[in-house]
């Protein structure tokens, strides 16, 4: 199901700031996040098919996706949702990132999920449930998980939403150290929503932490390859501030290019 939450133009020098618990089944094995070959280049965990449930791109743009319920769902010709994923981050902005995801899941080819697509410029999540709609992203926190953006309902979602905001959350240093210890919060009973799930062959596996400065060099990644209630955080912000910069030099120079033409 997992839990992602981003807080969108809220804290002036970073717009779009994620924190993500992946959960899937156990036996699952997903690598350490690297940068993908290929153009615009791609910081995210791929799996043996090249698919991913979270990414962002040299252009700033993020896709995370979480899995939801959908009738229908037992058919075995159904497309994957993680390879989506990729698809939407070869996408040069959100809008483009939205179109291209809207057209895809129109096809009623895909088990259910949640897509949250974002940059600097614009935001949105697409449920892609029984019903298939999109919405933009409101500033502030927003929680999905497997119902709709910051449904009431979910009472996992409602615990991050609350711990989240027992503080101000007006730097990413700040949420980010707040996100570390709300991911990493412990199951106390089978009853109870926890932000860490361990059931006997699901769970959470990893845990990502994501700020996307104005500036390349601010950018964070951090990664927990595990339970971040027992896996550390490593640091993978280099790889990002890599190719957002690599992105900028390219906008830059594309950008002179159409001038000298002028």
């Amino acid at each position: 199901m997992s839990l992602l939450a981003i807080v969108y133009h809220l804290v002036p020098e970073a717009p779009i700031l994620v924190a993500f618990n992946r959960d899937s089944p156990l036996d699952q094995i997903f690598p350490s996040p690297s940068i993908q070959s290929g153009k615009p280049r791609v910081l995210a965990s791929p799996d043996q098919n090249g698919g991913t449930c979270l990414g962002i791109n040299q252009n700033g743009l993020f896709v995370g996706m979480t899995s939801r319920n959908k009738r229908g769902e037992a058919q075995s010709n159904l497309k994957s949702r993680k390879l989506l994923v990729r698809e939407i981050l070869k996408s040069g902005s959100a809008r483009d990132g939205l179109n291209l995801a809207m057209d895809e899941l129109h096809t009623g080819q895909y088990r259910g999920a949640n897509f949250v697509i974002a940059d600097p410029e614009s935001g949105w999540v697409v449920h892609a449930g029984n019903d298939l709609n999109a919405c933009e992203l409101e500033q502030g926190l927003s929680i999905v998980t497997d119902r709709d953006v910051n449904d009431r309902k979910d009472a996992r979602g409602s615990m991050a939403q609350r711990l989240l905001t027992l503080q101000t959350l007006d730097s990413p240093v700040k949420f980010l150290a707040i996100a570390s210890k709300v991911l990493a919060r412990s199951p106390i009973a089978p009853d109870r929503p926890s932000m860490v799930v361990r059931e006997e062959d699901f769970g959470t596996v990893s845990s990502t932490l994501i700020a996307v400065g104005k500036k390349p060099r601010d950018a964070i990644y951090q990664y927990a390859n595990g339970a971040p209630d027992e896996a550390k955080y490593e640091d993978y912000s280099p790889m990002l501030r890599d190719i957002l910069s690599r992105g900028l030099r390219e906008a830059r120079a594309k950008a002179n290019a159409a001038a000298a033409n002028v």
